[in-house]
């Protein structure tokens, strides 16, 4: 078992949140079991991440700033924890995400991350093993909360039709993530087109990017290849991922019509009726 004293709080984000929460804890008087009462949880998941052998959500955080009176310590800093457990090479992408203005997508294969739903995450982040899946997905998660901000990030996803038809997770999955989608059209800062397999070979063929584009920074283009992503300013990458998603936004179906194959495949393909569930290959 880790010795909480053992604990170095520059080691990482989340070493210093378990170092701060056992010493603003025991500042208050409060044994572990005591606190976990006060918060609705048990006193061995407050060891745990204590002993930094748990990740906290940010409703803990949020409860234990409450419990605490923290004055939001905890909820500023739960975000510097989740964003560590993305991947290394992730991280300055994520970061780059939340300063974006407006975000522009194609997606050959899957939903884009700041779409998906936790389920839907959960299917696609535990393919290979389910070591820290939890936290994997809460990071994810947690990435979407730049769409709930006051002023969030235009953004515009054009997915491969396919992307509706490769089944993640199984029939139900899908379901709610495809209604999912179809409730952003309450946004209007999110738009979603459909590129219906009917267009043939087009420019996306290669792969999916993002280009992002920034107020007062260089604007970027992101691609992923099965190892790590790539970020570039290059200008003559910004010049042909930009080119090549005004052709694939062109291309697609209209917003509207968009919804209406989303909801159609819903039924046809994911609706309430007998059949096999599917499941996520390695």
């Amino acid at each position: 078992m880790v010795n909480i004293r053992d604990l170095d709080p520059s080691a990482s984000p989340l070493d210093y949140y378990g170092f701060e929460l056992r010493r603003l804890r025991q500042e208050a008087a409060l044994k572990q079991h005591a606190l976990g009462s006060i918060i609705f949880c048990t006193g061995s998941l407050i060891g745990q991440i204590e002993t930094a052998r748990k990740v906290p959500t940010r409703d803990f955080s949020e409860r234990v700033d409450a419990a605490l009176g923290t004055d939001g310590m905890f909820s500023r800093l739960v975000g510097l924890v989740l964003r560590s457990q993305l991947p290394t090479w992730f991280q300055a992408y994520a970061e780059m995400e939340a300063k974006a203005a407006y975000i522009s997508s194609f997606q050959a294969q899957l939903v884009y991350g700041l779409l998906q739903t936790p389920e839907y995450a959960r299917a696609l982040l535990g393919v290979r093993t389910d070591d820290g899946l939890d936290a994997k997905v809460e990071a994810r998660m947690d990435r979407q909360r730049i769409l709930q901000r006051e002023n969030p990030p235009l953004m515009w996803v054009v997915m491969s039709e396919a992307v509706l038809h490769q089944e993640v997770g199984g029939r139900e999955v899908m379901r709610n993530q495809l209604a999912h989608l179809l409730t952003l059209e309450r946004r209007e800062w999110v738009q979603v087109q459909i590129l219906p397999f009917g267009v043939g070979a087009h420019v996306g063929l290669d792969g999916s990017f993002t280009v992002l584009r920034f107020d007062d920074d260089p604007d970027i283009v992101y691609t992923e290849d099965f190892v790590q992503g790539h970020m570039t300013a290059n200008p003559q990458a910004l010049r042909e991922g930009s080119l090549r998603y005004d052709h694939l936004q062109a291309t697609a179906l209209s917003v509207g019509d968009s919804a209406a194959l989303i909801a159609r495949v819903m039924e046809e393909r994911y609706g309430h009726h007998p059949g096999p569930v599917g499941r996520t290959l390695a």
